[in-house]
Formats: structure tokens, sequence, C-alpha cells
């Protein structure tokens, strides 16, 4: 049972109050989990019911994948506290509980309820509780590895950042906040930036056809996805590089994203296109006034001129802080073409636990890694020295 008690202030009447125990109920099906749950208040554009309602839809049946969603909530009340997309996942015969990621998810979070923690106390009932419930869940589990977790989600901490042991991830956020005025932040853009939008928008409308636009209808927006499909496994496979999206979980769960999600404006296609041809595109998805890029696709070559992959995000932002966004997040991935835009990195941070002596000596290996971020310029030096120097992940 949750006990409640509660401190006053030396000076003043404020009374806070923390709730130490906290009920964990694991369910294998997100149609129930969300049914559960009740009302969604998505506080970054990943915590949305349809991002997860198609991620669970594609992925379920992985070989490997097992969902292991947890509800909790105040054992006292019955309040809901939060909401865990999990999976349980197979690494050989280790068994590794993470959120529904597979490196399609950008931002891990819970879903939050009225009785989320608010402090480091709470925060640690709330670990306690769901370790306990994971440790006996049908099947086992021996580690936990949750990662990319914003410390802030909206106005509220994200419990799980306010954890002792947890260290920075390998990769960041990257947030753009516009005012009202959409043209008083463009002028601030360097001004070499704006001279080279403005040449872009010139030279692509050159042809006479040329013109932006966003999907109006589910078919319109899956003809899109279809062309965003084509032109991303070309340019990857031209670069050498390996395509991993034309699998085809991760192919079911885009199509799936679009097809329930456009409708409801939460899924936003856009394309630049002629009569002829579409010159990019670009996915998102929206909540209210907040925006992620997610996927983004040029034809190549022949429109390299007019630089059709910033042409397409300039004329993106544009239409929809007509439309009220006002938050628009490139996500992660500090790429060059983004830098530009002047988005403010955000951090992200990664957590990992044992679950059985199977996870130990993986919790400890994840531990040292994440201590050792917070000292970039020695883990730097070590992977020079273990000749694991990887290259820049900008690019332009």
């Amino acid at each position: 049972m949750t006990v409640l008690t509660t401190a006053v202030e030396k000076f003043g009447a404020r009374v806070a109050s923390y709730a130490v125990g906290y009920r964990v109920e694991l369910v294998s099906d997100w149609a129930q989990a969300a049914a559960r749950w009740g009302i969604f208040e998505p506080l970054t554009a990943f915590q949305h019911p349809q991002w997860y309602a198609s991620w669970y839809r594609a992925f379920a049946s992985t070989d490997g994948v097992e969902p292991l969603i947890a509800i909790v909530s105040d054992a006292a009340t019955g309040e809901r506290a939060a909401l865990l997309p999990l999976i349980r996942h197979r690494l050989g015969s280790l068994r590794i509980v993470e959120f529904a990621d597979l490196n399609l998810t950008d931002f891990n979070a819970p879903v939050l309820g009225p009785a989320a923690p608010r402090d480091d106390v709470a925060a640690w009932q709330f670990w306690r509780d769901l370790r306990a419930a994971l440790r006996k869940a049908h099947g086992g589990a021996d580690l936990i590895r949750f990662r990319k977790m914003p410390v802030k989600l909206a106005t509220r901490p994200n419990p799980l950042a306010l954890l002792d042991g947890i260290g920075p991830s390998v990769v960041n956020g990257n947030l753009l906040t516009i005012g009202d005025d959409h043209n008083a932040w463009r002028y601030e853009l360097n001004r070499k930036v704006r001279k080279e939008l403005g040449r872009s928008w010139r030279v692509f409308t050159r042809e006479p056809s040329a013109a932006f636009r966003i999907a109006a209808n589910t078919d319109e927006a899956l003809d899109l996805l279809s062309t965003t499909e084509v032109q991303q496994e070309a340019r990857l496979n031209g670069l050498g590089l390996n395509y991993v999206l034309d699998n085809a979980d991760c192919a079911a769960f885009y199509r799936d994203l679009v097809r329930e999600g456009t409708a409801r404006g939460y899924a936003v296609m856009t394309a630049l296109a002629t009569h002829e041809e579409v010159v990019a595109t670009l996915l998102g998805v929206r909540t209210g006034s907040r925006y992620v890029m997610i996927r983004i696709s040029n034809a190549g070559e022949k429109w390299s001129a007019c630089s059709p992959g910033r042409l397409i995000i300039d004329r993106t932002i544009a239409a929809l802080h007509k439309d009220g966004v006002r938050e628009f997040d490139f996500s992660i991935g500090n790429y060059t073409y983004k830098r530009r835009f002047g988005p403010q990195r955000t951090p992200l941070v990664d957590l990992s636990a044992p679950l059985s002596w199977r996870g130990q000596p993986y919790a400890l290996r994840d531990r040292a890694v994440l201590a050792l971020r917070h000292y970039p310029e020695l883990s730097a030096r070590l992977k020079r020295a273990l000749g694991k120097s990887t290259p820049s992940r900008e690019d332009d």
C-alpha cells in the first residue's frame, strides 16, 4: 500500500505530499493499455497514442520483440501516474526491457498522469516499484535500457531523468522556437543562409509548375511516402550506406502512421513538386503547436542546384507557422543543414539497470559508458587510443 506523508515548511503553510508506493500492471496489448489509460496529453509528439498504435501494430509480432507495457498508478488512490510503452527485446539469451523504439522513436519517455513523480523522492519510489514489477514479469527480464529520454516533458520533469545513474545520450534534440513573427525569425538567420534560401526558391520555380504543397488527404500522403521510400533508398545506396527502412516492419509502421494519422492532423506530409516529378518530401508529426521532422528525401543530383532538402524545410516551417506551429524540432542528428536554421540542442539522457544476475555485467558496462560521457574529451582520447574513432555525423 501507499503511505502518504506530509511535510510542512517552517515558514508558511505549504504542504507537500509524497506517494511512497505505486501499483504497476504489465500488459501486452497496446489497445488495451491505451483504453485503460484514457485521455492522452502527449508532452512530446512521440508520446502520441497514434505513434504507439502504429508502432505496436508493426512490431508486436517481430521475432525477439514482446510488448511489455507498464500502467503505473498511485497504490493508495488509484490515480494515474505513468504509462510506459515498453518492449522486452532479446539479444541472444539476454532479455532487455526498453522503450518501443528500435531506432524509430527519437525521444523516449513515459506518458505522464496527474500522480506522476515530481521530485527525487517520489521518482525513486516509482523506479523501485517499476523494477520490482519487471523482475516478476512472466518470462523474466535481465536488464533495463532506457535511451534518448528528454530531461523535461513540456514544463514537467521526466521522473526517470531525476534518478541517480543517468548519463548523457550520444544524441540530442534540436529545437527551434519561433515567436509569432515568422519574418522576424527569418531575418535573424545568417545573411548567407537567407540569400541561399531565396536563390534556391528562384531556381526551383524556374519550372512553371513547381510548387510547395501539404498533402491534402490520406491517399496523397501515402503516395508521397512511397516517393520518400524510393528517394531515400536511392540516395543511401548511392552513398554506399545501408538502407534499413525498407525492412517490412519499418515500412508497415510508417505506412500505418501516415494512413491513420494524416486525417487527424498528426502525420504531416509536405512536398516540393512539378507536374512531372516530386522533387523533395518531408514527413513530420504534429501535436498542437509542436512539430517534429522524421523523414526527408529528395530527387537527387538533377535538382541539387536548388538545395531541395533545405528548401522543403524552409517552406514547411513557413506553412506550419502560419497554421499555429511555434516549436519545430529537427530531431536527433547534428547535421550541418540543421545548424543553418538555428535550432538549440536539447539534452537527452540514458539509464541502465540490472534486473537479474545476467544483466549485472551489462549494466556495469552501460554505467561506465554513461559516466565517461560526462567527460567528452577523455572519451574521445580513449576512442582514438582504441582505434574506435567514428566519423562525424555532421553532414551537408
